[in-house]
């Protein structure tokens, strides 16, 4: 697709759109069963609309803020996704590098086909962080976080939301599966472990068996502890729709929720992450930091998610279209244009810092069909 110059995230989704392979394109961008939610987050942010203060001095806006006890130039953070160099054969490692140089944080999945390592060398200077997923197997678990700690990582982000993997008709369609050039990095060393299989030339039959059978369906709110056991590393919840769940994950010893529903890619008929982020803001108070993915295309999406109480707000495929553009180039530009956009939303909403958004700057648009 000719493009003189791509200016938001809709232009770098529809170079993805026309240059992914197909079964790539649709691996990304899909979502569970008919996609209801995968639809619906980027929906919602349509559905809620500013109150801005206007005549207020906008010379001079703050977009540093902080999690978990470290400092970032601004709340747009990038979200964990599996096998990324199939979009860029940097991948992980180019993402990291484009936070690195933007200062966002980002986090890595534990699905991903560059390692805790490789990722931790190539973007020393990056506030990183490492999804996980229970295993059946707490050892291989045990290694891979200490791992990562060891790598350099911050904090761990610990999946509540995917007890098993949905079901995904496009994947089914096209019989996805991971290239055999590639490899599922973190578990490499794993399966180099593994007695019954051979270090070295591994199938990708060999690779989908083992993987598959790694991850446990057995996860309870206990896992917090059990991580915080192994490492000293904080423990943030992602994954959570609920104040239940975020009172859930409180108690039982999480440093941080994150207000997720995978991308629409677990379980459908979720209710949109902005939708879902007030109850969970409620429920929890002051007591833990809230951060929020799902359906952000814009900077005015990222305010709107500070309004209702995020501290920061991820995004997955915007990054993702950049990387498959550019790689780390394109990635940083997207992060660029999404800062861009919240500081000018920012000013012409009255708003001087990140860490300071009113509540009441937002409201549903269900607002103004009662007066």
């Amino acid at each position: 697709m000719a493009m003189s110059r791509l200016v938001c995230v809709g232009d770098y989704e529809q170079y993805a759109e026309h240059n992914l392979p197909n079964a790539v394109r649709q691996y990304f961008n899909s979502g569970a069963n008919y996609e209801q939610t995968y639809a619906d987050n980027v929906a919602a942010f349509k559905r809620y609309r500013f109150r801005p203060r206007y005549m207020r001095d906008m010379s001079e806006r703050n977009l540093t803020t902080s999690l978990l006890g470290h400092d970032v130039t601004s709340p747009i953070g990038v979200s964990p996704m599996s096998m990324c160099r199939l979009a860029h054969p940097d991948g992980e490692v180019a993402l990291a590098k484009a936070c690195e140089s933007e200062g966002s944080c980002f986090c890595l999945s534990m699905a991903a086909t560059s390692s805790v390592e490789e990722v931790g060398q190539a973007a020393p200077g990056c506030t990183r962080w490492f999804q996980v997923h229970v295993l059946k197997d707490r050892d291989m678990m045990r290694r891979m976080v200490q791992r990562a700690q060891r790598a350099g990582f911050t904090a761990l982000v610990l999946t509540v939301d995917c007890a098993v993997h949905g079901k995904r008709y496009k994947d089914l369609r096209n019989q996805f599966s991971l290239p055999p050039h590639l490899k599922l990095s973190n578990f490499e060393e794993e399966l180099k472990r593994a007695k019954s299989v051979v270090a070295t030339g591994q199938s990708k039959e060999e690779w989908g068996r083992f993987v598959n059978q790694a991850f446990s369906p057995a996860h309870t709110w206990q896992d917090i502890q059990w991580l915080k056991s192994v490492s000293h590393l904080p423990v943030v919840a992602k994954g959570v729709v609920t104040a239940w769940d975020a009172l859930e994950a409180v108690q039982h010893g999480a440093d941080a929720v994150w207000v997720s529903n995978h991308g629409g890619r677990e379980l459908d008929c979720l209710p949109a992450t902005i939708d879902a982020l007030t109850e969970v803001c409620q429920a929890v108070g002051d007591k833990t930091e809230v951060y929020l993915d799902g359906g952000v295309r814009s900077g005015l999406d990222i305010l709107k998610a500070l309004s209702r109480g995020a501290r920061a707000v991820y995004c997955g495929r915007p990054a993702l279209w950049g990387l498959a553009k550019d790689g780390e180039a394109g990635t940083s530009d997207v992060l660029q244009i999404l800062k861009e956009e919240l500081s000018v939303g920012m000013a012409l909403a009255g708003v001087k810092d990140v860490q300071h958004v009113p509540t009441e700057l937002v409201v549903h648009q269900s607002f103004y069909s009662a007066l």
